[in-house]
């Protein structure tokens, strides 16, 4: 698997392919916007690779929903990831097609997620970097995710793994008072223009 940087021309053309499968969806008319079979034929689009897809709306999140690993070609994980963070987004209600417009769309590809090895709150939070890294959290049953671009609302370490502990189901300093499971990872990400 291939994790080379994708151009900005190919980081739009996915950007393209969630505003069409989204619209397509919502029988809004996506004809000059959608991607052709030719342009998504491109081998690092047949590549498997893990994505999320963002949406926000008024600057506020509307919905992200991705997949940690990668199971699918990256135009089909995006494909799922964007009907899924439209309309599957337990946080929100489905979106509409009136919001469709005022909606802004962020696609990431992460890299394979690795182990974090660490032996105490201190180290950890010296292995992070912030607006870097990915992090995956887990402990038991729970399990939450954070993307990189989350440390632009959380810059400190301690406050992205405090927030990123609470959104797992734990106290927010289950970090510094237990070993979790930790895995990082790194994206590309492309924001509509």
């Amino acid at each position: 698997m291939s994790e080379d940087r994708f151009s900005e021309e190919k980081g739009q053309l996915l950007v393209r392919l969630v505003r069409s499968t989204i619209g397509s969806r919502l029988n809004a008319d996506v004809s000059e916007i959608k991607p052709t079979a030719a342009d998504l034929d491109a081998p690092e689009f047949q590549e498997h690779r893990a994505t999320f897809v963002t949406l926000h709306k008024n600057g506020e999140l509307r919905g992200c929903i991705g997949s940690l690993s990668a199971v699918e070609p990256l135009a089909e994980s995006v494909r799922h990831n964007a009907v899924n963070a439209a309309f599957r987004d337990p946080r929100f209600k489905p979106l509409s097609r009136e919001e469709l417009d005022r909606v802004d769309i962020e696609v990431s590809i992460l890299t394979e997620p690795r182990p974090l090895d660490y032996s105490d709150a201190t180290d950890l939070i010296s292995k992070l970097r912030a607006g870097v890294d990915g992090v995956i959290l887990r402990k038991g049953p729970h399990s939450a995710t954070f993307l990189p671009q989350v440390w632009n609302q959380l810059p400190t370490p301690g406050e992205f793994l405090s927030h990123l502990c609470r959104k797992a189901g734990l106290p927010g300093d289950e970090w510094k008072r237990a070993h979790l499971d930790i895995s990082t990872y790194q994206v590309e990400y492309f924001e509509e223009k």
